[in-house]
């Protein structure tokens, strides 16, 4: 059974045959399972950065993001959208949630979560989330020769300073607005707790990589600049 305390406080459940989703009170008369489907008539893929799993939408929720969360490498040879069954906290959606949640409360630039549903058949589950739109977002990866390495900087310090360690921050998963304000995204698989400085270190260094696939030399340049704005 799904229980309150695996979705922020002001958050509501609604359990069907089958699943469960939870949305923000606001929307507690309004959630459906339809906001979640993939194939719903205004859902338009997400091209940059998205996996082939994500889409952009539009309805009662405001515009949105919606991901289905999906495996990559070898463990998709076991089903790409299936994980084992732990309980109604280890749902990938609704953790990701809990730490949307607790970044927005620290004062973080993150998406707002608008929803997040399992659908469970025996021992397994598929899951996907639903977030805010970011008006006029674009990725790090698009921009490098407009990107501000300071202020990237201390975006990822405020995180790890927040105590969240992202589990795969890459050049897509840093979006820059309309106001060229920095945005963190794709929290799936984050851990919350104190950020040790060998785990910041590996946040960095990923994303170090990702910016050195996506622009070669000049990704690497962006990065050194970048790391003469982190804290020791």
């Amino acid at each position: 059974m799904t229980s309150a305390s695996s979705i922020p406080a002001d958050w509501t459940l609604h359990r069907f045959p089958g699943g469960a989703l939870c949305v923000p009170a606001r929307f507690a008369g309004q959630a459906r399972e339809a906001w979640f489907d993939a194939h719903r008539p205004d859902a338009a893929p997400v091209g940059e950065g998205g996996r082939q799993a994500a889409w952009f939408v539009d309805g009662e929720h405001g515009p949105a993001v919606l991901r289905h969360y999906r495996r990559g490498g070898l463990r998709a040879k076991l089903g790409r959208e299936s994980y084992l069954w732990l309980g109604a906290p280890r749902v990938r959606a609704y953790a990701e949630v809990r730490v949307l949640d607790h970044l927005r409360r620290a004062g973080l630039r993150v998406p707002e979560p608008l929803g997040a549903i399992y659908w469970r058949k025996n021992a397994c589950y598929r899951n996907a989330i639903l977030i805010a739109r970011i008006p006029g977002a674009q990725a790090l990866a698009s921009r490098l020769d407009r990107a501000d390495p300071a202020a990237v900087a201390r975006a990822i310090a405020a995180m790890h300073a927040a105590g969240v360690w992202h589990a795969d921050l890459n050049a897509y998963n840093i979006l820059f607005d309309a106001d060229d304000q920095v945005w963190l995204i794709d929290f799936d698989r984050a851990r919350l707790g104190v950020v040790s400085p060998e785990q910041a270190e590996k946040n960095r260094l990923r994303l170090r990589r990702s910016l050195v696939k996506v622009a070669g030399a000049r990704g690497a340049q962006w990065w050194d600049a970048l790391s003469r704005c982190l804290p020791p």
